[in-house]
């Protein structure tokens, strides 16, 4: 582990299921929190039904699980509440500890980060 304590801010634009990138963004941020870094998870466009409740893939990770375990560990996860509003899916219908944000709160994110990852 490097001496200095980095906030990774990583943006999860794709869908769960339709590519990898989002599962591997989660090992990541999983990854780093477990090496003591920080980090903020932004979901935005299709990115949003990444964190929906009871996943249950049945030939893929299940990436609603890695995100519940980087939410465990410290992960702070926001959700694009535009993006959430125009694909019909409620508040409700995310996992526990995901925050509907703006893009204030993006921003927010983004000013915090030593680095920035996009998916």
């Amino acid at each position: 582990m490097t001496d200095k304590i980095k906030v990774f801010t990583v943006v999860i634009g794709d869908a769960a299921y339709t590519s990898e990138r989002p599962y591997t963004m989660l090992r990541f941020a999983y990854t780093s929190l477990l090496e003591g870094h920080k980090i903020n998870i932004f979901l935005v466009e299709d990115g949003v039904f990444v964190g929906k409740k009871n996943q249950n893939p049945s030939s893929y990770d299940n990436v609603g699980k890695w995100l519940k375990d980087v939410i465990e560990e410290g992960g702070i996860v926001k959700a694009c509440g535009v993006c959430i509003k125009a694909r019909g899916v409620s508040a409700e219908e995310l996992i526990e500890g995901i925050e509907i944000a703006t893009m204030n709160g993006f921003v927010d994110m983004c000013v915090q980060a030593d680095n920035i990852l996009f998916s």
